[in-house]
């Protein structure tokens, strides 16, 4: 049931506010393989999964700006299932949104959450590594992006299970050019174009992992066709925003 306020915003993109953040599942992907992932978490608000996210200390968590709609106010964390019985929860103490971001497809959708608390890193919980600035990736380059969601089409299609699906990294004059003018820099595309497989509304925040490393975070994609994708998949480039959450992570508090 869409409860939420819903805008067309640049490029046909079409956001959903409060529950409706959370939409379709990881597009022809797998369940992901047990005891892998353990730095994602479910970015929560009282309905529960609005975003995914992923663990970079043991009080910080990055996910994507527009997540902020959503209105959250818990993680969970060291869970593949979202059902299963005494997962671990925490507050979200403060948000940080990366400080020119204004909407979804216009660039910057970067937040940090900082945490009520430190998270215990153990063997059920990990934290992913971040970029250098100087990130190098290649065309072609197989990365993988994972998320939990919800179909809107079928609303018995809950999945709590986390799923993940591998994608191939697109030349960014291409994925510019297919997308037209006013595209965003500091962004990378992946999946979604000459490919049945990519991320749908639901995953946003969510890591592209290349090589074991956090390289960019699940945007936008072209609204309403998860199902048969002709544009390609929008990431925030995390390594152009390294010295700003590093700032943020050290200073414990937001900073511009």
């Amino acid at each position: 049931i869409m409860n939420g306020l819903c805008k067309f915003v640049l490029f046909n993109i079409l956001t959903c506010y409060g529950q409706t953040v959370h939409g379709s599942v990881i597009i022809h992907g797998e369940k992901a393989p047990n005891n892998s992932m353990l730095y994602m978490v479910s970015v929560q608000n009282f309905w529960g999964h609005v975003c995914g996210g992923f663990l970079v200390s043991e009080d910080y968590v990055v996910t994507a700006a527009h997540c902020n709609e959503g209105k959250p106010d818990r993680v969970l964390l060291g869970t593949q299932n979202l059902r299963r019985q005494n997962i671990m929860t925490m507050k979200i103490e403060s948000m940080c949104k990366f400080p020119t971001y204004k909407s979804v497809g216009l660039g910057d959708d970067l937040m940090l959450l900082k945490l009520s608390g430190k998270a215990p890193l153990n063997n059920g919980l990990k934290t992913i590594p971040l970029p250098s600035p100087e990130m190098n990736l290649t065309e072609n380059q197989i990365c993988s992006v994972a998320g939990w969601g919800k179909t809107e089409t079928n609303p018995f299609g809950n999945v709590d299970d986390l799923r993940v699906v591998n994608v191939s990294l697109l030349n960014s004059q291409l994925c510019r050019a297919i997308w037209g003018d006013n595209f965003p820099s500091k962004v990378i595309c992946a999946g979604g174009y000459g490919t049945n497989k990519g991320f749908c509304q639901g995953d946003s925040g969510g890591p592209l992992v290349c090589n074991g490393i956090a390289a960019g975070v699940v945007s936008f994609n072209k609204y309403a066709n998860c199902n048969y994708p002709d544009v390609p998949n929008v990431y925030t480039d995390v390594s152009k925003y390294i010295e700003w959450i590093d700032k943020i992570m050290k200073a414990k508090k937001c900073v511009s």
